[in-house]
């Protein structure tokens, strides 16, 4: 017997230690646990919860790649682990909280009725009587509209919308759905479901059916009890995206360093280039960012912050655009340019209590280079991560604006 109450589900900030690196929602079939990255400020409160998932959600559906979503490790290891398609879930919960369950019309034509008066079926099938002139009809057909509550797409509607609230209801409301009228058939659903997809204009509808077949096929794979996940073990791309996309260039392969072998008689072959997270640019200047999805914001451990090979690659980064002819003015000036390693904290927990959103810890240098350049001082800074996971606007103006500020300062003063 099916339980009635929806799952009781589990918050988790994670240590991005060892085994605890997933981000996202995942299911042993009976108990949800949720995952946020490390450093993660989490509401107190059902309703500042929910929110959080759903941030969670919208970010992981807009910046997680195939590649992170498909978890073939964790595939592997539970054979009968399905990747999640929340996103159809979702749909059909916030059509049914907006609009209630999928209804259609049906035309019901009745004598004398309320509706509007139905001139060609009351000619066709009502008897007219002379007077004077004309033909007056005593009794006229009126067109009703009626909900067919029987359809089967209704009935379908019903199942989804039962099995959604039962894996997420809980980000929506306590308030219960009822139960499907029909058993699960996963053949005849879809077949259904296609045909009216096919004859379906009204896009919101279409997005219904389509989320609707996803949720059949997935259970059908699976079956309701069935162990789900969504999200990523490599939440560092996340990290890198939400960079990129809130403070990024579009044309950053312009800034790429090349390099390639030349063989005498066998010519030039070219190497993959060394590519930068992200470039900023504000007015003249070039900011040069690496994401770093570390723990340090989280412990202040040393240990935990970029090493060599990463301090070294972003002095690279920032000579190559002070030495190459193409970034030079018409005089002949290089553009000023600084390098940054940006990694997230929260600015409300105890290792890193801050009003700001971003906060300067420090700086990586390297001991073979003190020509004074700027971009030979590596500033660490940190991004408060749920502020970040917040942000919605590509190549935001006013956060590139603060972090240029924060940088500029940081040089100037030390």
């Amino acid at each position: 017997m099916e339980k009635e109450s929806a799952p009781l589900y589990e918050c988790h900030v994670n240590t991005n230690e060892g085994t605890d690196t997933f981000v996202g929602i995942r299911s042993d079939g009976e108990q949800i646990k949720v995952c946020f990255p490390v450093g993660y400020n989490l509401g107190k409160t059902d309703d500042e919860q929910r929110n959080d998932i759903q941030l969670l959600i919208r970010v992981l559906t807009r910046f997680s790649g195939i590649k992170e979503k498909l978890l073939p490790q964790l595939l592997m290891n539970n054979p009968e682990t399905v990747n999640f398609p929340i996103q159809a879930y979702m749909t059909i919960l916030n059509e049914y909280y907006s609009r209630g369950y999928y209804t259609e019309n049906e035309h019901v034509f009745t004598v004398n009725g309320n509706g509007p008066k139905h001139w060609p079926r009351t000619i066709k099938t009502q008897r007219a009587y002379p007077q004077d002139d004309s033909f007056v009809y005593l009794t006229t057909v009126a067109k009703e509209s009626r909900v067919d509550t029987a359809n089967y797409i209704t009935k379908i509607n019903e199942f989804c919308v039962d099995e959604a609230y039962k894996k997420v209801g809980f980000l929506f409301s306590t308030d219960k759905v009822r139960k499907p009228s029909i058993l699960f058939d996963e053949k005849r659903f879809v077949m259904a479901l296609k045909e009216k997809l096919r004859s379906e204009n009204n896009d919101k509808n279409k997005a219904l059916l389509s989320g609707m077949i996803d949720m059949v096929q997935y259970v059908g794979r699976k079956g309701k009890n069935a162990r789900f996940f969504f999200g990523t073990n490599d939440f560092e791309y996340v990290w890198e995206r939400l960079i990129d996309f809130n403070f990024g260039e579009d044309n950053k392969s312009f800034y790429f360093p090349r390099t390639s072998w030349y063989l005498g008689t066998e010519g030039k072959h070219t190497k993959s280039a060394l590519e930068p997270d992200t470039i900023m640019k504000e007015e003249d200047k070039i900011f040069i960012l690496d994401a770093k999805y570390y723990r340090y914001g989280d412990s202040k451990d040393p240990a935990e912050l970029p090493r060599s090979t990463s301090i070294n690659k972003q002095i690279t980064y920032g000579e190559y655009v002070v030495t190459d002819p193409k970034f030079k003015d018409e005089k002949g000036q290089a553009p000023p340019v600084y390098n940054v390693f940006l990694m997230p904290f929260n600015k409300d927990g105890r290792v890193f209590p801050s009003k700001e959103n971003m906060l300067h810890i420090g700086e990586a240098r390297g001991d073979w280079k003190d020509s004074g350049a700027p971009y030979e001082r590596v500033l660490g800074v940190l991004l408060d991560i749920k502020w970040m996971m917040a942000r919605t606007v590509k190549h935001n103006k006013k956060d590139i604006n603060q972090l240029a500020r924060l940088v500029e300062d940081v040089i100037k003063k030390t």
